[in-house]
């Protein structure tokens, strides 16, 4: 048979002389393992790569002609082809030149698998199609992520398959050579809704090393896939990451201020364009590790100062006294409130910045000149909202992406890009320059692409999509999913394989693809504004005063106070609280405490606020709290107050506590209804919230919901637990406490409390 000529290689770079011993190029037979070898020696293909597939398929038909006689295309052969193809194409396309493999295109359903095998999940295609065919618009348009999950590497015995598991495995096969690599990560897939919050997690692969090239490899079979059912791709997303940076340039983006190219397109060479976004939580770390490593940075001719961060979030709390006004009937007595960092509020919010000019204005010395620093704040804190925005009903910044607010948010994009290209350290080099430019180059990305979506598919007339929601270009509905899979996986360490397909197999089992549930994704209960809270967790005050001082951070109430016959030491309550009987300084003593509780958890400012009695006529932000206190005790909001003595009253009502035979979980479980049940009906709680429950998904498991329950448990679980020991019992009709056995003294966080 005559012998082929090689076709010459696209992009070669300079060629190397054959080594000694070994045929040229152009004399070797034509292989597979000659041409792959050869790709090797021509810097074309790793060795890495070369070995692991000569070794993996070392069966696989070596001669041209047995590739050209074969009928169809054997397992090892779609393997071969789907391992190659991903992990480099060029070289695939170059292979392809010489040996009858299959389109690109077609690797797609070699990559997919029915149950909860690695590969694309065919169930979830088959669902997601069938709405597109039922006319359900909220699924013609999708945004699409990629995460990725540490494994532990660990062979193991699959006694239903087998086989041995814990290898490479990309859909198409297990690569379980002596030679082949353990998996040590798992890549996941997700669609995610822009005009409505379904999400639908796609697939996942094992693998032993991410790349970029193969995350963008990834990303084009994804999108494939999903245009094959009717689903069209408007935008990725990747973490703001070195290896994001890497799929990006692998899919064609450009990320360069002054010539930023925030699309790609697929098929490569089309006319349909595909925007890019980077993670805007992982943004904000960096922006924040940047301003932390220059301590000040250069803003025309405002100056911005990492300190004025620093001393906020370690402000002490401290005592603020003024007399009482005449309406307190108390002309000589003062009222005693306790200037208090909120430790919850975002580093970039809206509420730092009130709290730096509120700290400024009282003439404290850490806080004069940082007018730079508040306007550097307040402008991160309002492209936050932006880019942040999860509920159709909001308006303005936080809202969904309008024709409405979009001159608005252009005019904000402009004034970011004209602010982070003229930043300087103190040397004056331009920070957009420096090692430390990936963030503000994100939000630079962000902001050309959300620019580019609107004007292709909301501003048009006759477009289907006539909002976006932002927050489908973030990576919170991904992570959402994987902390439900790390749950599922039963263990706070990396799983091995095998456990993760379990724990996937459980989630994609209860998987909903219904827009807002609660299910949908296996996220469990948890909602999207949580898991936003939670990932920027490290973004708040709380999180930079115990990195500067971790013996300072928050402080944890853990002692329960004695829940009945405390005394507050001083005056009377105040306000709303004066007269009250013994009984009720209890409930109230026993509220303060579990609003400290309550607050040493919670990660919403907003919900923390919520908890206290404040002074909101000095300041009304809630990043600092001037809150009333007595005795020592911080006085809990009527809302927090009024939730502890409708529990005392259901107690009160339904037995007898410290009952060895109420005190069961169901009988706890039905004290709460009881309490809920009460609630119902009467006042509104928590009146500041009310336009915080629009921040979130509205369900019923919303944070004001929440907060009813954690309130309402915490204080049955004091009261029952504690007074099993106390050794009190009820004298009905009068409130009036009497002890059976001796006098106790309880040591208490709130103060000086004891029992009576």
């Amino acid at each position: 048979m005559a012998q082929l000529q090689l076709p010459p290689l696209r992009e070669t770079p300079q060629r190397q002389l054959p080594a000694a011993g070994r045929c040229s190029p152009a004399h070797r037979p034509r292989t597979v393992a000659n041409v792959l070898r050869e790709l090797a020696e021509k810097q074309q293909l790793s060795e890495e790569t070369v070995s692991l597939l000569q070794a993996q398929f070392s069966d696989l038909p070596c001669e041209l002609h047995s590739w050209r006689q074969m009928a169809e295309y054997s397992p090892e052969m779609r393997q071969f082809a789907c391992i190659l193809h991903l992990y480099h194409v060029k070289a695939y396309d170059y292979l392809r030149k010489i040996f009858p493999l299959p389109h690109p295109y077609s690797l797609t359903n070699w990559l997919s698998n029915n149950e909860a095998a690695a590969g694309f999940s065919n169930n979830i295609f088959l669902r997601l199609q069938e709405k597109v065919e039922r006319g359900e618009q909220a699924y013609r348009f999708c945004a699409l992520m990629v995460q990725d999950m540490s494994l532990q590497k660990q062979q193991e015995w699959d006694p239903q398959t087998q086989r041995l598991t814990g290898f490479v495995d990309l859909g198409a096969g297990i690569l379980d050579a002596d030679e082949a690599p353990l998996a040590s990560e798992a890549i996941i897939l997700m669609a995610v809704g822009i005009s409505s919050p379904w999400t639908a997690p796609l697939g996942y692969f094992f693998v032993n090393s991410t790349t970029g090239h193969l995350l963008a490899q990834l990303l084009r079979q994804t999108i494939s896939k999903l245009n094959n059912i009717g689903i069209t791709v408007l935008a990725v997303t990747t973490g703001a990451t070195a290896r994001g940076a890497e799929t990006a340039r692998a899919l064609g983006i450009r990320i360069d201020p002054e010539r930023i190219q925030c699309t790609f397109q697929h098929p490569p060479g089309s006319a349909h364009s595909i925007t890019y976004f980077f993670d805007i939580c992982h943004a904000l770390q960096l922006i924040r590790n940047a301003l932390q490593y220059f301590q000040k940075i250069e803003w025309l001719s405002d100056t911005v100062w990492w300190q004025h961060l620093v001393e906020l979030a370690a402000l002490r709390e401290q005592k603020v006294l003024e007399p009482c006004s005449p309406k307190s009937g108390r002309p000589g007595s003062e009222e005693n409130y306790h200037l208090k960092v909120n430790l919850a509020t975002l580093l970039f919010s809206e509420g730092v910045a009130d709290a730096l000019e509120h700290l400024q204005k009282l003439g404290l010395a850490s806080f004069q000149n940082c007018s730079g620093t508040v306007k550097f704040v307040r402008l991160m804190s309002r492209l936050c909202e932006v880019f942040h925005g999860r509920v159709p009903y909001r308006r303005g910044l936080k809202g969904p992406l309008l024709a409405g607010n979009y001159t608005k948010i252009s005019h904000l994009f402009n004034e970011a890009k004209s602010c982070f290209v003229t930043l300087m350290d103190s040397m004056g080099r331009y920070i957009i320059n420096s090692k430390r430019k990936l963030g503000f180059l994100s939000f630079l990305l962000n902001a050309e692409s959300l620019k580019w979506l609107y004007t292709n598919y909301v501003c048009p007339e006759g477009t289907p999509s006539h909002h976006l929601l932002t927050c489908a270009f973030s990576l919170d509905s991904l992570e959402l999913f994987l902390r439900a899979l790390q749950q599922a996986c039963g263990s706070s360490g990396n799983p091995t394989c095998s456990v993760f397909q379990a724990a996937y197999h459980k989630l994609l089992a209860s998987c909903s693809l219904v827009p807002g549930s609660p299910h949908s994704g296996g996220s469990g209960s948890m909602s999207s504004l949580d898991i936003s809270l939670s990932r920027r967790r490290d973004l708040t005050l709380g999180s930079i005063r115990a990195q500067y001082n971790p013996a300072c951070g928050r402080m944890l109430a853990t002692e329960y106070p004695c829940c009945a016959g405390l005394l507050l030491r001083g005056s009377a309550l105040s306000n709303a609280l004066t007269d009250l009987s013994l009984h009720a300084q209890s409930i109230t003593c026993t509220a303060g405490f579990i609003a400290e509780q309550l607050a040493s958890d919670l990660q919403c400012e907003a919900c923390l606020a919520s908890l206290f009695e404040s002074d909101e006529s000095r300041l009304r932000c809630r990043s600092v709290l001037y809150v009333k206190k007595l005795g020592g005790v911080s006085l809990p909001s009527a809302s927090v107050y009024h939730i502890t003595s409708i529990s005392e009253q259901v107690l009160n009502w339904y037995g007898k506590v410290g009952d060895s035979n109420k005190t069961t979980k169901l009988w706890h479980l039905s004290l709460e209804q009881k309490v809920f049940q009460e609630l119902l009906g009467e006042s509104p709680l928590f009146p500041t919230l009310m336009n915080h429950l629009f921040d979130g998904e509205l369900c019923v498991n919303n944070h004001y919901s929440v907060l009813v329950k954690e309130i309402t448990q915490r204080y049955l679980n004091i009261r029952t637990n504690h007074d099993k020991h106390l050794n009190l019992k009820y004298h009905c009709g009068r409130h009036r406490l009497k002890r059976l056995k001796g006098k106790h003294l309880f040591p208490s966080p709130l103060g000086s409390c004891q029992s009576s």
